[in-house]
């Protein structure tokens, strides 16, 4: 009874904490640490008409002591469209999207010190379409340029004029829009923008810094925000799972060394502030001269590759955790017996569950430490260390305690049947984890993690089958096996059940466009498919969408359509009953020469019989010849 009346204390306590640091955190002023969207277009004037795709205003501040003035471009983008940033990189042979150029008009007095900079960052993501595997970096809404410049001695700053223009292109999903927008800068207020790039010159480093930020909060009430915050992550939705790894770890170091106990949260700790070691020095990447862009809290979760690893990492451990399989290292698994843990926690084990807890935490911190966080955009590197420093020790701080004060483990219950329950419990709170984390990735690629999911599942339970009195070697081999087939699995899924860019130039099938394309006397090539259909993604992906039949299609002229039967379509199921079919995968070849019959090829085929049926059907007529043909029909 006393157990469980300390434990509800425990439980009011912390929920008293959790609400006193919301409230307090809701109501402090920091909106203005690195909020620079709220500042942008504050007596810029403004925007141009309302058909226009991008409007564009700028200014520029006066020089000031060693300072050197700072032009402005501010660009207003409609919704639904995007601009290409003006740093957007392009494939080896040139190709890629219309980099956004910044150019001023010539003949006039004044010069750029360094190139134009832009203070929000450009949303970045892979192409797999159109770029295959090119960074696309756009911005959407609105981005301010910024860039130092000097005028010639003879101008006076407060009556000068600066023109210039911007152009791009402005594209939605379907199209992309030329733009040329001109643009007039006059002296203004500027504003706030992140420390110096390394190739600004040097006088340009303080004109770039924020001249007086406007918060009522110092930068050790900053960091105590950071610490208050860090500890309030260990209940974090996103973390709460991983915690409860400690909280059985807790219940077996009872009784154990002080040292032991101090070791062993010591190397957890190590773990969280190692992450958080490494995201300050992506965060002041620009700062420290190792990055062109500093790299944001929470930015690795825009990874599709960090995303999917993740999930594969939460649902291995999942299985572990309702019994599937043992998961090896010390510290991260609770035993197989409800009594005990199956293995002493180790410091190695300690260490990488610190550093998986931190990762694990980053999707779910933003409305918590979002405002101090951002406070770090427009700090010097020594600032962001420290920000980012208060809170890694803050999330730690409870393992710190218990490390220091090892009777704190008392207050937990003795180990038993509870710690099998839990663990039970724990598995399916990662498994909903794991349904988060799905939420976030690209559909793109959610079949083929699904498919890694099973691999890794079937991987799982492969190497639970080794019995854990099992020799070194057979232990080995069961890793080696389960690796392996997690591996081919995780590859085939990626290989062939993502988007792929098409080799032939595929049309929409209708019959209409059929009509059409036959009335001009073309040689027309169907192929009937569906998603559901795996023998259709098999022939089209191994023996129909090859580049040896793009040669033969092109050189004859081969007009192909796609008929798309994924979902109910009676154009379709009549235009495949046609061909005397009931059923997919069907590939249809029109001779251009009407004389000819329907090419029909069924279920599955190879290469060479499409490449032998195009042969068979002729090439395309020329259109002097089509021109004769529809004359005499």
């Amino acid at each position: 009874m006393a157990s469980s009346r300390r434990n509800g204390r425990l439980g009011f306590a912390a929920a008293a904490v959790w609400m006193l640091a919301v409230a307090h955190l809701a109501t402090a002023q920091v909106p203005d640490f690195g909020n620079f969207e709220s500042k942008l277009g504050g007596g810029l004037g403004g925007f141009g008409k309302q058909d226009q795709k991008v409007t564009v205003t700028s200014e520029f501040t006066p020089p000031m002591d060693d300072a050197p003035a700072m032009l402005f471009v501010t660009a207003k983008i409609v919704p639904g469209f995007w601009l290409y940033a003006i740093d957007q990189g392009k494939l080896a042979d040139g190709d890629g999207p219309s980099t956004t150029v910044i150019k001023l008009d010539a003949g006039q007095t004044v010069k750029l010190l360094a190139p134009f900079q832009h203070i929000q960052a450009p949303h970045s993501e892979i192409d797999n379409e159109i770029w295959k595997g090119l960074e696309i970096r756009k911005h959407v809404e609105e981005v301010t340029w910024y860039a130092p410049i000097e005028f010639a001695a003879s101008v006076d700053p407060a009556q000068a004029s600066i023109s210039g223009m911007i152009e791009g292109q402005a594209c939605d999903k379907n199209s992309c829009t030329p733009i040329e927008e001109a643009f007039t800068a006059k002296v203004g207020k500027g504003t706030s923008i992140p420390a110096a790039a390394p190739n600004a010159t040097a006088g340009a480093a303080s004109a770039v810094a924020p001249a007086n930020p406007s918060s009522n909060l110092s930068l050790w009430t900053v960091a105590g925000y950071g610490l208050l915050g860090g500890l309030i992550l260990n209940l974090m939705p996103c973390v709460l799972p991983v915690i409860g790894l400690k909280v059985l770890s807790f219940a077996e170091q009872g009784g154990r060394s002080r040292a032991r106990v101090l070791g062993l949260n010591l190397a957890y700790v190590a773990g969280l502030l190692s992450v958080f070691l490494i995201l300050a020095v992506l965060a002041a990447g620009v700062q420290l001269g190792l990055r062109n862009e500093n790299f944001d809290w929470g930015e690795l979760n825009t990874l599709t590759g960090f995303k999917v690893g993740m999930a594969a990492l939460v649902f291995s451990m999942a299985l572990s955790f309702m019994g599937v399989w043992e998961i090896p290292i010390p510290g991260f698994a609770a035993s197989s017996t409800a009594s005990k843990l199956s293995a002493e926690e180790g410091p190695l084990g300690a260490f990488c569950m610190g550093i998986f807890t931190t990762l694990l935490a980053t999707p779910c911190s933003g409305p918590l430490l979002g405002p101090v966080l951002g406070y770090t955009l427009s700090q010097p590197a020594a600032v962001t260390f420290l920000v980012f420093g208060s809170v890694g020790l803050g999330m730690g701080l409870p393992y710190l305690l218990i490390g220091l004060f090892p009777s704190l483990v008392s207050w937990l219950p003795k180990p038993g049947a509870w710690m099998e329950t839990l663990k039970h419990l724990l598995g399916f709170f990662l498994l909903a984890t794991v349904v988060y984390l799905f939420s976030t990735i690209n559909e793109d690629y959610f079949l083929a993690t699904l498919s890694l999911l099973f691999g890794i599942w079937f991987a799982c339970w492969s190497i639970g089958r080794v019995p854990i009195y099992a020799e070194f070697g057979e232990k080995l081999r069961g890793w080696a096996i389960g690796a392996a087939i997690a591996a081919l699995i995780g590859y085939g899924s990626f290989q062939f059940l993502t988007p792929r860019e098409s080799v032939l130039p595929w049309q929409p099938y209708s019959p209409q466009a059929l009509a059409l394309a036959r009335a001009q006397g073309k040689t027309v090539m169907v192929d009937f498919t569906a998603d559901w259909c795996p023998t259709c993604k098999t022939n089209l992906m191994f023996s129909i969408d090859r580049e040896e039949v793009k040669k033969v299609v092109e050189a004859n002229d081969v007009v192909t359509l796609l008929a798309d039967w994924s979902d109910k379509n009676a154009t379709i199921k009549k235009a495949v009953n046609e061909l005397n079919s009931r059923s997919i995968p069907l590939l249809a070849i029109y001779s251009a020469d009407p004389s000819k019959e329907v090419v029909v090829l069924r279920d599955l085929i190879t290469q060479s019989q499409v490449l032998e049926a195009l042969a068979e059907a002729g090439p395309s007529l020329d259109p002097q010849t089509a021109a004769v043909t529809s004359e005499k029909k």
